[in-house]
């Protein structure tokens, strides 16, 4: 199973024209804020095990604090309430972001940044209120889109506790085995317009722990973006965590650098991509995927050509 995440949002028109792929992918589109996700955030959080619900809130606190600059106070106040609304929980239920929130407005009882991001995730409702069975939302394909109304801050909180969660749930299960070279499969997670994440520098720190270790847990992480430049940063090199690399006609061809680094190739080589890149049209592609020669094009299969 899959699950997408689109930054920019899609638009009605767009949805309309995808509608077939959903149907033969068997993919749930869900347009946020209009509809809420199917995920409790806090659900990754182990309810019976006292030292693991702590480090579980923990993490939870460490992502809203972190997209939301909360001081040592109130990282204590929204700690406090997470496990308040636990221990809240008489049937062995998870309890929802409302009730988080409810807890924190007993204990504070004026505005400030904390109630101001819990009440932006709480009102725009992204994330349904009680799920029945968490592992419907793993068990499934989903394609989400957050418009790009939402502010910042919800936005990058929201996709943040959706990729932690994907993160805690699959390495509580253990790395999956290894076959003759090939790791076996459990999920795939694909960020549309990745540079939107490499901008926000709050967030490089998460990114680098996710490609690092979560691909050794069967998930396989794709980031999807128009140009290679933004891989690299002041304080990480993404494409030394990129296993495998395809570079379809994108906005920075003449980036050679960045374009070895990514395709792992030898000045002799280099030049041979190069030219090869600069012939490129929609649907070639050149990779260092190990099946194929590094330098060769290869056309990539498309939904839309192949229905």
């Amino acid at each position: 199973n899959f699950l997408f995440l689109d930054f920019k949002g899609i638009a009605k028109e767009e949805r309309t024209k995808m509608a077939d792929f959903f149907e033969a992918t068997k993919t749930k589109c869900i347009n946020a804020p209009e509809e809420p996700f199917p995920l409790n955030p806090l659900s990754f959080i182990d309810n019976i095990n006292k030292t693991n619900k702590l480090v579980g809130i923990n993490k939870f606190v460490d992502i809203i604090a972190k997209y939301s600059n909360l001081g040592k106070v109130q990282q204590q106040t929204l700690k406090d309430a997470v496990l308040e609304a636990f221990n809240r929980q008489i049937s062995g239920e998870y309890p929802s972001l409302q009730e988080v929130y409810d807890i924190i407005l007993e204990k504070e009882g004026k505005p400030d940044s904390l109630t101001e991001v819990m009440s932006r995730l709480t009102d725009y409702e992204l994330f349904a209120s009680k799920i029945n069975n968490p592992d419907t939302f793993l068990n499934n394909n989903y394609y989400l889109s957050l418009s790009g109304e939402l502010d910042s801050t919800v936005r990058f909180t929201s996709v943040f506790l959706i990729i932690n969660y994907i993160f805690n749930v699959f390495s509580n299960m253990g790395s999956t085995e290894v076959n003759e070279d090939n790791r076996e499969m459990r999920y795939v997670l694909m960020i549309d317009e990745a540079h939107d994440l490499f901008r926000e520098r709050k967030s490089l720190e998460i990114l680098e722990v996710i490609l690092r270790k979560m691909r050794s847990y069967g998930v396989s992480v794709f980031l999807l973006s128009q140009g290679i430049a933004e891989y690299n940063t002041a304080n990480f090199d993404f494409s030394q965590e990129c296993e495998t690399a395809f570079l379809l006609p994108i906005n920075d061809m003449t980036n050679t650098k960045a374009i070895n680094k990514f395709l792992g190739l030898t000045q002799k080589d280099s030049v041979i991509a190069s030219r090869n890149l600069e012939k490129l049209s929609n649907g070639q592609a050149v990779s260092n995927i190990k099946e194929y020669p590094r330098t060769s094009v290869f056309e990539v299969v498309q939904y839309y050509k192949e229905k």
